[in-house]
């Protein structure tokens, strides 16, 4: 199955590396993007590994925690979009 990942989950990874490198611990930051693009790639492979968002209950987005983050996608028949890629203690809305 495809995988695409949205501007917003870029833009993440990116809050990711910025966070690290500026508490001076860039290469924890480059290591935690490498392992969530590990996590992200197994769903090709497994789409429906991850569990149902809480606070969605939507059978079609689903997330995996990868401590202290959580890797919010969305399943269609034919694809995987990564939506958001947030600390686990944030709750999720839809606006």
């Amino acid at each position: 199955m495809k995988i695409e990942i949205t501007q917003p989950a870029w833009d993440d990874l990116g809050d990711i590396l910025d966070y690290h490198r500026e508490q001076g611990v860039p290469e924890k930051g480059r290591q935690f993007i490498l392992d969530i693009l590990k996590k992200i790639e197994r769903l090709a492979s497994f789409p429906d590994s991850g569990r149902v968002v809480p606070e969605f209950e939507m059978e079609f987005v689903r997330e995996i925690i990868f401590s202290p983050f959580r890797i919010v996608y969305q399943r269609d028949p034919h694809k995987i979009w990564i939506i958001r890629i947030w600390r686990s203690e944030r709750l999720l809305r839809l606006d």
